[in-house]
């Protein structure tokens, strides 16, 4: 047994384009740790990379960020915390596991805004909402754009 852990997630757009993540951590984690995470996830799963200081799973493998386009949107899904295996420890580890899960763990409310991609959301949701506007002349039932 090692005293490494593995963190698992990815980032799938609307179009289905999936890139997967994972980072080391130092230490063991424990199932209590997995809930903590699980728990602080927007629906169960979704959480802003950027507000845990995480790897942001868009970016391409040489750290540049893709051409952002109308799929892209600010939330990663959680894949899994599990141990890791001999040849998952290559690296130098992101930091420990007390570290991440207390991240997740105090986290109160996602900050969309943290990611580079809700200036891309934000004028999205301002065209449906001119669109909408234009088709129906009036903001009523707007609510599913704030």
């Amino acid at each position: 047994m090692n005293d490494f852990s593995i963190f698992e997630y990815l980032y799938r757009d609307a179009g289905n384009y999936k890139n997967w993540c994972s980072v080391l951590l130092v230490g063991c984690a424990t199932p209590v740790d997995t809930e903590i995470v699980k728990a602080s996830l927007d629906r169960g799963e979704f959480f802003v990379a950027e507000q845990i200081g995480l790897p942001a799973a868009h970016l391409k493998a040489d750290g540049a960020m893709h051409v952002p386009t109308e799929d892209d949107h600010v939330w990663h899904e959680f894949s899994e915390l599990r141990p890791a295996e001999a040849d998952d420890i290559v690296g130098t580890p992101w930091g420990t596991v007390a570290e991440l899960v207390a991240r997740f763990g105090s986290v109160q409310r996602w900050d969309q805004r943290l990611s580079p991609h809700w200036d891309l959301t934000a004028e999205l949701r301002a065209s449906l909402a001119q669109n909408f506007l234009d088709r129906n002349g009036s903001w009523k039932d707007m609510a599913f754009l704030r």
